[in-house]
């Protein structure tokens, strides 16, 4: 019986609305498997990829924090479990890094700098891991909340501080003992801190709330909230301690600017989508922030209280943490990868561009 005529080109669309779709779907899965090399823009120029192992896993390598240590640079694996540690300097780069394979989800790295043992969190089994940092080996799993993420070291006490994003709390850790030592009810889910050497301080990202919370860890204390609008959804944090100033990057693209003596946003710029990390080059005076739209902003401190954008650099999709080392001033990006093995993209300036003079 023969087939209508509506019927055979009914049947025709549909195969070839499948082989548009299918042909999109592999364009897709080749751009992510295979990054191409950023632009270098007038400020900021591309070094190279550092390649890291790609370890256990399925096809999908998701990366997480990336922890400038001295001369080491910390990167972790949040789809594998695997901690890389990557050594830093204004030479070649590395053409691969140490790979510490581990179980659980990994996130954030911390260590005394005094002591061979560095510190990760894992979420998927509520653990934080003492490892010694030369090896890799596991020296310890210490129980803690659940949700473990972010973690630095709070020199003024000697503790370790890691966040637990669904329970609302900080968990405290005794490098010493490798103990837990308490925890710190904080009121809202936290997400990036940093350590405040003049006053011993923690400033504490709470996203739900749009606030920073200044906690006290000799009191086991928040104490204050500081409002962060037209910010929502805080999330990375860094900070300028010469001028006094916080920058905080926002789930609404933006990068506000709190003056730490009166408590007050003293500036905001638009940043790329999915904002998820930021850095200071105090030598520089200057600011990155990425996100996991895969845009790196690049913007320019003229004054505590003035900031221009320089350049919003396309990265990869899904590149959403960084670092900068201060000694070099390179940045390393951390990129997520499909099949392929992840990468850190690494960028180091190309000069200071005068103010009222255009970025690239």
């Amino acid at each position: 019986m023969p087939v209508p005529p509506i019927v055979r080109r009914s049947i025709q669309a549909v195969l070839a609305l499948l082989g548009i779709g299918l042909v999109a779907a592999g364009a897709l899965v080749i751009w992510l498997a295979f990054p191409g090399a950023p632009a270098t823009t007038a400020d900021t120029r591309f070094v190279g990829f550092i390649g890291l192992p790609k370890g256990g896993g399925g096809l999908l390598s998701i990366m997480d924090y990336l922890t400038v240590d001295g001369r080491t640079l910390w990167a972790t694996n949040e789809s594998t479990g695997a901690v890389y540690r990557i050594p830093l300097g204004a030479g070649p780069l590395p053409a691969s890094a140490a790979m510490f394979p581990g179980d659980g989800e990994a996130h954030g790295v911390a260590k005394d700098p005094a002591s061979p043992v560095a510190f990760v969190t894992r979420s998927a089994s509520d653990h934080v891991d003492a490892f010694d940092a030369a090896s890799g080996v596991t020296l310890k799993h210490i129980h803690v909340d659940p949700d473990a993420d972010g973690m630095i070291f709070d020199p003024a006490d000697r503790l370790l501080y890691a966040v637990n994003g669904d329970p609302n709390l900080a968990t405290l850790i005794d490098p010493a003992t490798q103990a837990k030592a308490g925890t710190i009810a904080l009121g809202g889910k936290p997400e990036f801190a940093v350590f405040d050497p003049q006053t011993g301080l923690i400033y504490q990202n709470l996203a739900d709330l749009g606030v920073v919370a200044v906690v006290d860890v000799a009191h086991r204390a928040v104490l204050d909230r500081w409002p962060l609008k037209p910010c929502a959804g805080p999330t990375g944090a860094a900070l300028d301690t010469a001028d006094r100033r916080l920058f905080v990057v926002c789930g609404d693209a933006l990068l506000v600017v709190l003056d730490l003596a009166t408590h007050k946003v003293v500036a905001s710029l638009p940043i790329g989508g999915g904002p998820d990390s930021v850095a200071y080059d105090a030598g520089l005076r200057r600011i990155y922030a990425t996100g996991k739209s895969g845009v790196m902003s690049v913007i320019q401190q003229d004054s505590p209280d003035q900031y221009r954008t320089l350049s919003a650099i396309r990265l990869h999709y899904g590149a959403h943490t960084l670092a900068v080392d201060p000694l070099t001033h390179r940045v390393y990006v951390a990129y997520a990868s499909l099949i392929t093995a992840p990468r850190l993209a690494v960028f180091e300036p190309t000069a200071v561009i005068p103010q009222g003079a255009a970025g690239g």
